[in-house]
């Protein structure tokens, strides 16, 4: 980044990648060359605190510019001398205005600038865009490591989570990481948790979308916490939102006071430090700060010396604070509260701000929306009561019905669904000029100027096919008849025969709606037909009586088909990574570089027309027959992707085909047993239990505190009981982890052959779309049954049941398969030359994603076409002829 040559230079990278440790480095580099000063600039001042540990000339951006309240740079920039080096991190969060300034005060010194932020994570309150309109254009390094996390696994996931890729959801919930429910459940179900490791010393971190929620919680956390001993009752004084604080509350500062030193030297109070109160007196709160954990315990650790905050009735409860407020901190474990209105960033941003553990409780019905149940219900609060009775007196609480698994995934998709990144007004222009011909808007109005005539031309061959007795106007139904009609016509199929042949077949007597029967019929007859390649949509246009919708029409099916070949040389000419990662590098022979141009096109007029984004995987999985033309673009665009590095099965003869395809039973046979269901099941237990033994061992000397020790000895040994649970719990995830680790291992090994079968019976309904082929069927051992899955839930205070057979059947198929495993990659290909050894494995495993590229190139948007570019020149003339 020093030496790139450029002025600014940009890291955009995930949380917990080691932005700060890369700007402080960088910062080291440039002092010892003797270029310049140093200086860090941050948008808040708490940003600016951690900074400055590494670059100690650090500054918030409102002190470096001079900004005066509602007067911006009214002091003037501090002076840095000549070939300054201003390093900014989280640069995402600095508002546009601000970055512009800086960029301008580092060229008018000829200094550089070197951005460090996530443009994947929440961005300024106002003004944002800046950093993702500079990435953009400039291109980027992306650190591609997080290694904030301590589990392997969940490294890997939180890209995938900040890429916005849905499937990575199964993930988190295999690993106990997503809870679901009501919003009354969810809210006592997260401040519980908080609770309970609070009391434990966890640093832990609470969060919600906006500060009502996070009010919420953080009331009935001060509740519990006076209950449990931990805050005192009185005396306490009045804070923001009218919330009261006393000794023992956790408060955050919402303003930065450069007057307070805050517990140690030269650290002055930040907007959104945590603090401790230690004592209410008559000038104040005294309190203590905050630090990070510890590294080797994960507790929460607290300065030394307490300092007084006279200025305190502007500061928050601290229990809980908003997504924004979340971005810096790393702690141990982190709480979030979903209610399915937030967006992709704000997900992320709560679900990796902890480094052993992070735990999504998803509302999985809108708090906002009227009950739809008839008839009154008990209020929430008592059920609230009756639990908390029950643990304050050494009782299990009842346990609650939790919510079917999908219906939380499906919350939580839609969150990832919904980017909320913000751009500037320059990629907004810019954007909206590359998609006004973008091919999911122009098959829209294709469709709705097509379907009508086409159902026209399906429904006069449907009458005339069928007897005279049988004629009549056809019902609503016979749209799914057309489809079929349509999904016939695209595989090479003539309507007409195809109504033809099936009518004649048998009599529709009795048939109460003939177009469904038929519909059934051809069904039937034809199975999964494969799509032949599409023509031109200048070759689709149909008869249409009326010139001026024909000419219409011939309009927009000329702009698709433009747009298709933009979309081929954009591929090309930047080289995206999706295509690449298809076709291979572009070619430098001209020929050759067309007909790359060509498939890219093909794969890349699929994913407009789905709204398909991967970064590298190029077409996904093929989509349902219920929309023949998309699924005919996706057809197109896997004949584009051809055999990347393995065998072509359009080459193959039907008997090699119909042997591939038998191999698909073989390959499945020898699968582990899907236990992804009791793995979750097992791990949520077990950090159920957890956190019910820690609420006990905190009840219990809450209550000896009280002298209550009948109490406290009820709740040590629910505290027993519930560690006895978790361990159990433990044991049963060791196997059913180790199954799914072997069932992965079995995935990867068996991948390829699998497709291959999967290719091959495509290719064979292909070549015969009027023969019948069997569906394939999986030979996987089959699922545990309800009984067996009923047998994994335990109850605290009762005996502990023996492990049932089939989970010591998995330990004992472990061994089994690991031998399977180890002959398969052994088996080697011999060489027709027998001094020249073997030719490779017999059945490499599928390779695993590669990594990303550190130096990321620019990424501009489609080049806008020609009509587009003219409209916006005379509408941009219009209004300068205006003014």
């Amino acid at each position: 980044m020093l030496t790139d040559g450029t002025r600014v230079s940009v890291i955009n990278a995930p949380a917990g990648s080691g932005k700060t440790r890369v700007l402080t480095d960088t910062g080291r580099a440039w002092a010892a060359a003797g270029l310049g000063a140093v200086v860090g600039i941050t948008a808040s001042q708490s940003a600016r605190n951690t900074l400055a540990a590494g670059v100690p000339q650090s500054y918030n951006a409102a002190q470096f510019l001079g900004h005066l309240p509602g007067r911006r740079g009214a002091r003037g920039p501090l002076e840095t001398g000549p070939a300054p080096l201003l390093v900014i991190d989280e640069a995402s969060a600095m508002p546009g205005p601000d970055l512009a300034d800086l960029i301008d005060y580092a060229a008018a010194r000829d200094g550089k600038v070197i951005l460090a932020g996530d443009t994947g994570q929440l961005q300024a309150v106002e003004n944002g865009g800046g950093m993702s309109l500079l990435a953009a254009a400039l291109g980027y390094v992306r650190l591609a490591e997080p290694v904030r996390f301590r589990h392997d696994w969940e490294q890997h996931a939180s890209l995938r989570l900040h890429d916005g890729d849905s499937t990575v959801l199964a993930d988190y919930d295999q690993h106990g990481r997503i809870a679901s429910g009501e919003p009354e459940q969810m809210m006592d179900a997260a401040a519980a948790a908080y609770v309970a490791l609070a009391a434990d010393g966890t640093d832990v971190l609470l969060m919600a979308a906006d500060h009502a929620l996070r009010r919420e919680l953080c009331r009935r956390i001060r509740d519990d916490l006076i209950a449990l001993g931990v805050v005192a009752a009185e005396p306490a004084v009045r804070i923001a939102d009218g919330a009261r604080a006393s000794a023992g509350d956790l408060i955050t500062c919402t303003r930065n006071d450069h007057s307070i030193e805050a517990g140690e030297p030269g650290r002055a109070l930040a907007n959104g430090d945590l603090l401790r109160i230690e004592a209410v007196t008559a000038g104040g709160l005294v309190v203590r700060r905050a630090l990070d954990a510890d590294p080797a315990t994960g507790q929460r650790r607290w300065t030394d010396r307490t300092f007084l905050y006279p200025d305190y009735e502007d500061s928050e409860l601290g229990y809980a604070v908003t997504d924004h407020v979340a971005m810096g901190p790393t702690v141990t474990a982190g709480l979030a509260v979903i209610t399915g209105t937030e967006d992709r960033q704000h997900a992320y941003v709560a679900l990796t701000r902890g480094t052993d553990v992070n735990l999504a409780y998803v509302f999985t019905m809108s708090p906002k929306l009227a009950d739809p149940v008839p008839g009154p219900r008990p209020a929430p609060e008592l059920a609230r009561y009756d639990k908390t009775l029950a643990e304050r007196s050494g009782v299990p609480a009842p346990e609650t019905e939790p919510a079917p698994p999908g219906t939380a995934l499906g919350v939580l998709a839609g969150v990832l669904d919904r980017d909320g990144q913000q751009l500037s007004a320059t990629q907004t222009r810019q954007q909206a000029l590359s998609d006004a011909d973008h091919l999911a808007v122009l098959h829209a109005i294709w469709t709705a100027e097509t379907t009508a005539a086409r159902q026209q031309r399906y429904r006069d061959l449907f009458l005339a096919a069928l007897p005279p007795e049988h004629r009549r106007e056809p019902g609503h139904q016979a749209r799914w008849l057309w489809r079929t009609l349509r999904g016939a016509e695209l595989a090479g199929l003539d309507p007409a025969q195809v109504l033809a042949e099936t009518v004649g077949e048998r009599d529709l007597a009795g048939s109460r709606d003939v177009p469904s029967v038929v519909d059934a019929r051809i069904r039937y007859r034809l199975g999964s037909l494969v799509p032949l390649p599409a023509v031109p949509w200048s070759a689709q246009v149909p008869g249409i009586a009326d010139p001026e919708r024909h000419a219409w029409l011939t309009e927009i099916a000329a702009l698709m088909d433009a747009r298709k070949d933009r979309i081929g040389e954009h591929a090309a000419e930047h080289e995206l990574p999706w295509a690449v990662a298809a076709l291979g590098p572009v070619p430098a022979d001209p020929p050759a570089r067309l007909d790359w141009q060509k498939k890219a096109a093909s794969i890349g007029a699929w994913r407009e027309l789905s709204g398909y984004h991967h970064p590298t995987e190029a077409i996904g999985p093929e989509p349902a027959t219920a929309a023949p033309d998309v699924r005919a673009a996706w057809h197109e665009a896997l004949a584009a992707l051809g055999p990347a590095d393995g065998p072509d099965v359009r080459g193959m003869p039907d008997g090699r085909l119909l042997h591939l395809r038998d191999t698909y039973p073989v390959e499945t046979a020898w699968a582990p047993r899907h236990v992804g269901d009791e793995l979750r099941q097992v791990r949520a237990a077990a950090w159920t239990a957890r956190l019910a033994a820690l609420r006990a061992s905190a009840e219990a000397k809450a209550a000896s505190g009280r002298g209550q020790h009948d109490i406290a000895d009820r709740q040590q040994d629910l505290a027993g009981s519930y560690h006895a649970l978790h361990d159990v719990c433990r044991q049963r995830e060791s196997v059913f982890a180790a199954t799914m680790a072997d069932r992965a291992d079995w995935d990867a090994a068996t991948r390829a052959q699998r497709q291959l079968a999967v290719a091959a019976d495509a290719e064979l309904r292909r070549r015969h779309p009027g023969q019948r082929f069997t569906p394939l069927r999986s030979a996987e051992p089959q699922p545990a049954t309800p009984a067996e899955r009923d047998k994994l839930t335990l109850t605290a205070g009762q005996q502990i049941p023996e492990t049932g057979q089939w989970i010591k059947d998995l330990a004992t198929e472990h061994q089994k398969f690991a031998d399977t495993l180890a002959e398969r990659q052994s088996l080697r290909v011999p060489s027709e030359d027998p001094g020249y050894g073997d030719l490779g494995q017999a059945f490499p495993p599928w390779p695993g994603p590669g990594r990303d590229a550190i130096l990321q190139p620019p990424k501009p948007d489609i080049r806008p076409s020609r009509q587009v570019l003219e409209r916006a020149a005379d509408r941009d003339a219009g209004w300068e002829a205006a003014d």
